[in-house]
């Protein structure tokens, strides 16, 4: 199929790759030149505006938007709005506010142009092991796009789950679960950690029943994290730590609502003092994007 994808940082940029390699035609902007040839190196066509990336799309037309949720998304959207013509489709993946799409779909329906909302979950993994999508939107323009969806997605990580506003309204929900689960393994590691009894957290994170639930949380934004045996020794464990501390990582830069926790629990098992030497450096650059995001 043929798309017009706006928005090529990391995440859009990996998701432009991967509809690629399934031989879709894209059409790809964003203000930041580099992002847009990196684009025209991995096979995408290009435009340099809105505008020119309208032209170049064959009607019926659809533009995946893959911007910050708010105001950019509000600004880019409006503006293809007044540039596409009857029957096209908007296709919103960012993390847009359920109430929002409900609102959109109704302006862009007042001009003849479909909306589909889509919770897009996967982050910078999903290149390789594919984004769970929960799509919400009218079913004539949901079934059409259905081959960019199924593309994107792992076996079984799409689906039609309603009306305008019900992908994003799922994947909210989906959201709090994730970081409520998050929030309380930080904050049981936070209280071992302040206890008198000296406990060895690299050690009770390793054991594979006690964190089983935690790596199937996280399975769809990282890859699968093989914990051994809790008598697998210490240098076998350290690794197995460091391995759910750089899944962390980009998950806590994801998930803003959990930061203070994810903080916390780096703190912890670094006051343990059992951090891999490999990992601090990783641990003092996270930290200074937990600060800044906290901070902001």
């Amino acid at each position: 199929m043929e798309l017009g994808f706006v928005g090529l940082g990391r995440m859009g940029g990996n998701m432009v790759t991967r509809l690629l390699q399934d031989k879709h035609t894209i059409v790809a902007y964003d203000r930041g030149a580099d992002a847009v040839a990196a684009a025209a190196g991995r096979g995408a066509r290009t435009a340099g505006s809105l505008a020119e990336l309208v032209k170049t799309l064959a009607p019926p037309r659809a533009v995946w938007v893959m911007v910050p949720a708010g105001e950019a998304t509000e600004n880019t959207i409006r503006e293809l709005a007044t540039l596409l013509s009857r029957g096209d489709t908007v296709i919103d993946g960012g993390n847009t506010n359920y109430k929002d799409d409900v609102r959109r779909g109704q302006e862009l329906a007042a001009r003849g142009l479909h909306y589909v909302d889509a919770g897009t979950s996967g982050g910078i993994w999903g290149l390789k092991v594919g984004y769970c999508l929960m799509v919400g939107g009218d079913r004539e323009p949901v079934a059409r796009l259905e081959p960019l969806f199924r593309s994107l997605a792992p076996a079984n990580g799409y689906l039609h789950v309603g009306g305008i506003g019900a992908g994003h309204y799922v994947k909210m929900v989906h959201n709090g679960i994730e970081y409520a689960m998050m929030q309380a393994y930080a904050e049981g590691f936070e209280l071992m950690a302040e206890s008198s009894y000296g406990l060895d957290l690299p050690k009770i994170a390793a054991t594979a029943r006690w964190l089983a639930g935690f790596v199937r949380a996280t399975r769809e934004r990282a890859e699968p994290i093989a914990f051994a045996d809790a008598g697998s020794g210490d240098a076998a464990t350290l690794d197995e730590v460091g391995e759910l501390l750089r899944a962390l990582a980009p998950l806590s830069v994801l998930a803003e609502a959990s930061l203070p926790g994810v903080a916390r629990l780096r703190a912890a098992c670094d006051r343990a003092g059992r951090l891999p030497d490999a990992l601090q450096p990783e641990l003092a650059e996270l930290v200074m994007k937990l600060e800044s995001g906290l901070a902001g």
